[in-house]
């Protein structure tokens, strides 16, 4: 096929720009030079698009215009941001597959793998020597492991490893043995935690042991440090890199290896456009670098429980806790018949824990007072004006606050229905359960620790190294004591209702709430063999709830893979999710049945899809939406199918209407 005609114009640069927006048809726009002659590609720059002036990447220069290009329509660029270069053609490249990949913008892409910040001089790193500490002496599981990872490939033998052990167990060590062996072969190393602010120790570690090699990246930087890092990981001065998920982008120069600890994590898939999985992006990076990738967790993704099983990724298994401590003894206690939120068998076991002088972690996964208002005369429900979820009652705010868009409203002293006295708030969260415990156990120093309570800056921090310092004896929260948390002395934790996710309607449910259990119940008895954890539950029967307390993690996934199989849900299918959602209901309803009826047209075989439907959540901030879930059991031709579903929708799209595409979603709600 012939190329398309071109006209020279030796004289002139031309620059192709793309821009973080929604992806329309042609994405790339051509624009003059700016006036000072600082454009050049992989800079950002200020230029007109449309009505206004937005930043944009610089990805392509070129000397030539394509014939249906006149260069009396081509505006100039107003003004170069960098002095000099940000990304290269590898960044453009992995921007262009994620784009691909997740059916997003390639300036969407870059516009998640750059920082946004201005260049500054100051940065923060980790001490210029590196400080020794005292390391245990490897077992035979860990030197069997590591020997696995930093052994030579040969033929066909997988680059893809996981380290699936008890909490505990020596994971951490092993990376950074291999980081070690990687960094002394002159490789770099990307490091990828589920939040920094809640891993800082293993952020502390790294830091000891790699000293001004290593360096944080994450959102809780400012935009220009945050630019100043990346430089620095550009040019070669930093060779090691933690951080949460944005970190996998990081411009690190001959990359060896990539870790993702707790590869389980919910957080590892962005919320926002592009919707990329970190884990999806490591393997990409790996294929294309020759690194290896090597994941760990006490409980696995059952996407990796899968490919472990079919040899797809090399497992070494990590049994034994190296500090002294045992598994602990887990206890699920039904909340039926108790008063309050704390059973008698898990008071007992905190009194008796602060007779030892040891410490305790309760954990619950929902803040607030109480979350659920209802009348018991006419059945009122309270729920947001803009969201169809219930209000949450924060009694140290005296509000009832809407988790999803922020609303807030002074809680009704009648049921706003029917006038009944008979209404009020009833279930419990963190907030609650502090009033209780303090009422309950006087003199105990109690602690909690969630979104409310850690908004600012550096509280999180001050109360985990009070808590590691013996200054707290008793530590409550939401997730944030789940993750990454190790001190030595605590005895007891405490999950005070295990099935607050069983009910979603999600097939992930189970799943999680089995991981939450397993890992919460891994913070007790660390060092020592007396751990306990107390397992409160409405549902003591529940498999995922009776496997998570016999730590049976084989049991689990074995039923849960089988029943995903039955129900053709992944790891066996892939799907794409669509959703539609516009302030006017009958908008949502008229573009998820579009899409649909496109769908039924373009499908490739063995392909189908769910809905349309509403979404478990069907207003968020006052959007109505709607879904339609694509499921085949290959990607490639659900790509295609989505790309055609898309294109064809946006012909015709109906105002007012924002659809939102999730490649792998993690969450269906």
């Amino acid at each position: 096929m012939p190329g398309k005609p071109r006209r020279e114009i030796p004289s002139m640069a031309y620059f192709d720009l793309v821009f973080d927006i929604p992806l329309q048809g042609n994405e790339v726009f051509t624009y003059l030079a700016d006036a000072k002659g600082e454009a050049g590609k992989g800079k950002r720059a200020m230029a007109p698009l449309g009505k206004r002036e937005r930043l944009g990447y610089i990805i392509g220069e070129k000397t030539e215009l394509e014939a249906e290009i006149g260069e009396e329509t081509l505006k100039p660029i107003r003004r170069v941001v960098d002095g000099e270069v940000v990304f290269d053609g590898d960044d453009i490249n992995l921007a262009r597959w994620v784009a691909g990949y997740y059916l997003c913008g390639v300036g969407e892409a870059l516009s998640a793998m750059i920082p946004s910040g201005r260049r500054t001089g100051e940065y923060v790193s980790f001490p210029d020597d590196p400080i020794t500490e005292k390391i245990l002496e490897p077992s035979e599981e860990q030197v069997q492991a590591l020997e696995g990872i930093i052994a030579e490939k040969r033929g066909d033998s997988p680059s893809l490893f996981y380290l699936y052990g008890i909490t505990g167990s020596g994971k951490t060590e092993v990376f950074l043995r291999a980081a070690e062996v990687l960094l002394k072969k002159g490789k770099s190393v990307i490091y990828l935690v589920p939040e920094i602010s809640l891993t800082h120790q293993t952020a502390e570690a790294i830091g000891r042991r790699f000293g001004s090699l290593a360096s944080t990246i994450h959102s809780g930087m400012s935009p220009s440090a945050r630019l100043t890092e990346w430089m620095r990981i550009r040019k070669g001065e930093v060779r090691i890199v933690v951080g949460p998920r944005s970190a996998v982008f990081a411009p690190v120069r001959n990359l060896g290896l990539i870790i993702i600890d707790e590869e389980h994590d919910g957080s590892y898939k962005s919320g926002n456009t592009p919707r990329y999985h970190a884990r999806q992006v490591a393997m990409r990076r790996g294929s294309l670098s020759g690194a290896k990738l090597v994941m760990g967790s006490a409980t696995p993704s059952a996407e990796a429980w899968k490919l472990m099983g079919e040899g797809v990724i090399r497992r070494f298994d990590l049994t034994r806790r190296l500090s002294g401590g045992a598994a602990p003894e887990i206890v699920p206690v039904s909340l039926e018949h108790t008063e309050g939120c704390l059973t008698e068998e898990l008071k007992e076991e905190i009194h008796k824990t602060a007779l030892l002088g040891r410490q305790t972690i309760l954990f619950l996964n929902r803040r607030g007072f109480a979350y659920f208002y209802h009348c018991r005369n006419c059945g009122y429900e309270l729920t947001c004006r803009n969201c169809s979820v219930s209000l949450t009652y924060h009694k140290s705010r005296g509000r009832a606050i809407c988790h999803y868009c922020g609303y807030s409203i002074l809680p009704p002293r009648v049921c706003p229905q029917c006038g009944s006295l008979e209404a009020g708030f009833t279930g419990f969260g963190t907030e609650l359960i502090e009033e209780e415990v303090r009422r309950t156990f006087p003199g105990l120093r109690v602690r909690r620790i969630d979104a409310d309570t850690t908004e600012k800056k550096g509280n999180l921090r001050e109360t985990l190294e009070l808590f590691k310092a013996g200054g707290i004896d008793l530590l409550l929260g939401t997730q944030m004591v789940a993750k990454g948390l190790n001190f030595p002395g605590v005895r007891l934790v405490g999950v005070v209702l295990a099935d607050t996710g069983l009910h979603l309607p999600d097939f992930r449910a189970a799943e999680r709430t089995f991981s939450l259990i397993v890992q919460v119940a891994g913070r007790a008895g660390r060092y020592f063999p007396d751990g306990k954890v107390i397992v409160q539950t409405l549902r003591p029967q529940e498999a995922a709830i009776t496997r998570a307390c016999a730590l049976d993690v084989t049991g689990f996934y074995a039923a849960e893979l089988a029943q995903r199989e039955a129900l053709n849900f992944p790891p066996y299918t892939r799907l794409i999710r669509l959703t539609a959602r516009a302030r006017e209901a009958v908008r949502a309803d008229k573009a998820v049945e579009r899409m649909a009826a496109i769908a039924r047209l373009r499908l490739p075989p063995g392909a189908d899809f769910l809905g349309p439907a509403e979404c478990p959540i069907g207003i968020i901030a006052g959007n109505y939406r709607r879904q339609l879930l694509l499921r085949c059991p290959s990607m490639g031709g659900l790509h295609s199918a989505a790309r055609t579903i898309l294109d064809q929708y946006k012909k015709g799209r109906d105002t007012g209407v924002y659809v939102e595409v999730d490649v792998d979603p993690v969450s269906l709600l």
